[in-house]
């Protein structure tokens, strides 16, 4: 399986590092970037193939992820699409449909769209996932292997889900960074310093999530179980139920869902 990467960011980065540290060698691996300082970087720290044109790119690949930027996407597309043959085309790149994705390349149909999130770059990310019908079994497996080197993976059957997939783990890490926040914030307004309130957060989230994804109850039991009756738990807990916190984040949510979307019919029109 040898893969070449369009765009050598910082989530081309992660599942390069990834794939290396799963025993993949070097030279499985081609980096086409336009920027020779990247370019420069990315051979330095990984040892894989550079190069910023696109044809000796992929002369020896047949896997293509995609990991430019949204703007850049159409014109990308456009010269690659002279260029495929029996490649399997995986794209990561935020927004773009794979109807649209499919457009620029004149009609290629062997085409997965996937959605990873910035955890990505500790290699703790989960990533939704979404192929076109004629993508095959083989091939499936083969993005998956590429994508489980950065975590986890959600396969969706219908493309529009993957805009939820966005609402809820692309856009999640900054509604965790957030609470976070409001943690080390009042941690501070109770007298603890700014090394002691950000310990604190960090480490309960850590503790919490872990205790969740090992637990067969769900989060919901969880929480009953630490908030007792009369107690700072439960006193907590009213107070966001009173400020309507729950309804809020779902709020929220709903508007991350709804932005994705538009972004996918503004590149519709492209």
């Amino acid at each position: 399986m040898n893969v070449t990467f369009i765009g050598g960011g910082n989530m081309a980065a992660a599942l390069i590092g990834g794939l290396l540290q799963q025993g993949y060698s070097a030279t499985q691996i081609c980096v086409v970037e336009i920027n020779a300082e990247t370019r420069k970087k990315i051979k330095d720290e990984y040892s894989v193939t550079v190069t910023e044109n696109l044809s000796d790119g992929i002369a020896d690949s047949n896997i293509i992820l995609l990991a430019v930027k949204p703007q850049q996407l159409p014109s990308v597309a456009q010269e690659l699409a002279s260029l495929l043959k029996t490649h399997l085309v995986i794209s990561i790149v935020a927004g773009i449909r794979t109807k649209d994705i499919c457009r620029w390349l004149c009609g290629y149909t062997q085409i997965i769209r996937a959605m990873p999130n910035t955890p990505a770059l500790v290699r703790a990310a989960i990533t939704g996932l979404f192929a076109l019908p004629k993508v095959n079994t083989k091939e499936k497996h083969s993005a998956e292997t590429i994508l489980k080197a950065v975590g986890s993976v959600l396969w969706v059957e219908h493309e529009e889900l993957l805009d939820a997939v966005t609402a809820i783990s692309g856009s999640g890490p900054a509604y965790i960074f957030y609470f976070m926040e409001a943690m080390q914030q009042a941690g501070r307004e109770l007298g603890l310093n700014d090394i002691q309130s950000y310990q604190l957060s960090l480490e309960t989230f850590l503790g919490a999530a872990k205790l969740v994804s090992i637990s067969k109850e769900s989060a919901a039991t969880l929480r009953a179980k630490v908030t007792s009756k009369n107690g700072t738990t439960e006193y907590a807990i009213k107070a966001m139920e009173n400020d309507e916190i729950n309804k809020k984040i779902v709020r929220a949510i709903h508007a991350a869902y709804k932005r994705s979307k538009e972004l996918g019919n503004e590149f519709s029109n492209k």
